[in-house]
């Protein structure tokens, strides 16, 4: 694996803008370090296993089985296309509307500004249409908590070690609370602000006729090439990041993040 020193860099890129179409300067497996210490890893291609756990969480995620959140913004091909030859070709279709569509399993953190005071556990849960889903999402959460014990053994003993303080029944896996499936959704600048410090997240990509949809993050002018079947492995709580634009090269072209998290809401949380 190629080892990458990320040196900060100086930006003006703030939290709730969106982020531009930028190229990938990451395209090869890499492991990341900061002040000489490995801090997360990306690989182009998952081993064999996960991929197959991969395609068939996206096949059932696509599927009807799978309640998903969905919004159909008239604007989207303005917002995730690029290129004008792009917008020209699907802006006069029917439909032409990009779908964006997430689905969140494992634990949900308080939301009072909804008037829900209380944790909970995603509704999907009680689909048993979505038992497939579910079951292929915890194996995958699995697999890369191994290949995190492999490429990075310090960080799994770290995250393994914090666990020990979130019960089990908020647990997704052994390192996660929660996963989220987000579907050409280009995340803006943001900051993980829930996760628990010193843990990594897991960022699986699947996608079909489509560039971008990259993470980009400025504060090491780091834009990680984000391939089918990649998987990357970051602190998505140490640095404002975001997503750049989705673009289809093809009508029914997507990209689909599979994304495995750790909260501080669940540390200790007995209720």
């Amino acid at each position: 694996m190629k080892i990458v020193e990320l040196i900060p860099v100086e930006h003006n890129r703030k939290i709730g803008e969106q982020c531009p179409y930028i190229e990938p300067n990451v395209t090869e497996d890499s492991i990341f370090y900061v002040d000489g210490e490995p801090i997360g890893f990306y690989l182009t291609k998952m081993p064999e296993k996960m991929c197959k756990l991969a395609d068939l969480a996206n096949a059932e995620f696509q599927s009807k089985n799978v309640p998903k959140s969905i919004i159909d913004r008239a604007r989207a091909i303005e917002q995730l296309t690029a290129r004008a030859d792009i917008k020209e070709k699907y802006a006069h279709k029917k439909g032409s509307e990009v779908s964006q569509m997430s689905t969140l399993l494992g634990s949900i953190p308080p939301k009072p500004i909804v008037r829900r005071h209380y944790s909970t556990i995603s509704a999907v849960h009680r689909e048993k249409k979505a038992f497939i889903f579910i079951k292929s999402m915890l194996l995958l959460a699995k697999e890369s908590e191994q290949l995190i014990k492999e490429i990075l053994p310090k960080q799994y003993e770290q995250q393994l070690e914090m666990f020990k303080q979130v019960p089990d029944k908020w647990k997704f896996g052994n390192l996660f609370t929660s996963s989220i499936s987000n579907y050409n959704i280009s995340a803006p600048f943001h900051k993980d602000t829930g996760n628990i410090q010193g843990s990594v997240n897991v960022i699986i990509c699947k996608r079909l006729n489509s560039k971008g949809g990259d993470l980009h993050v400025p504060d090491y002018n780091a834009t990680i090439g984000q391939q089918d079947n990649s998987i990357l492995v970051y602190p998505a709580w140490k640095n404002v990041h975001g997503v750049t634009p989705i673009i289809p090269t093809h009508e029914g072209g997507y990209r689909n993040s599979l994304v495995f998290y750790p909260l501080k809401a669940f540390i200790n949380n007995r209720s």
